[in-house]
């Protein structure tokens, strides 16, 4: 039995059988231990993902320092345009990062880097829809479901 928060002192009752949400104190069931791994299982998935996409990063600059010259003598006026426009060296398409990659130069491993950092957060989402699936929080799996579809939509419909 779960008190009301909201300065109502009747008790809320949790559905018999039902496991209790993320948002439900689940006293003596095991349900503290399963939040728990759920919730290291998120932490690790930003952690390793923010931390990967750094490491990416940092290769792909240091590659694109040492090989590329051009870019540690930067005289004159130097403006985020001119390093990352149309006619920039960095890929702008999946041809161009693939082209990139394929020479070794580091302007297309930055962009890993950065696309990496991007689908940390879409991972996250995904293991919050497995999280809700093993405790059995159908709504909650649903919910979660549809937020994954729109940021997998998102990504196709920004390309249109």
């Amino acid at each position: 039995m779960i008190s009301a928060s909201r300065g109502s002192s009747a008790p809320i009752r949790a559905r018999a059988g039902a496991s209790p949400g993320l948002g439900e104190i689940g006293i003596g069931d095991g349900s503290d231990a399963a939040l728990r791994r759920i919730e290291l299982a998120v932490s690790w998935v930003l952690r390793v993902g923010v931390g990967v996409s750094v490491l990416v990063i940092a290769a792909g600059l240091a590659i694109m320092f040492a090989r590329h010259d051009g870019y540690l003598a930067i005289t004159g006026h130097a403006s985020y345009r001119g390093l990352t426009g149309a006619h920039s060296r960095f890929p702008h398409s999946l041809a161009g990062l693939a082209h990139t990659l394929a020479r070794g130069r580091g302007q297309g491993i930055v962009v890993v880097g950065v696309v990496i950092l991007i689908l940390t957060p879409v991972l996250r989402v995904g293991v919050g829809v497995v999280s809700f699936l093993v405790e059995h929080d159908l709504p909650m799996a649903l919910i979660t479901l549809y937020v994954l579809a729109v940021l997998v939509g998102s990504f196709f419909l920004a390309q249109s």
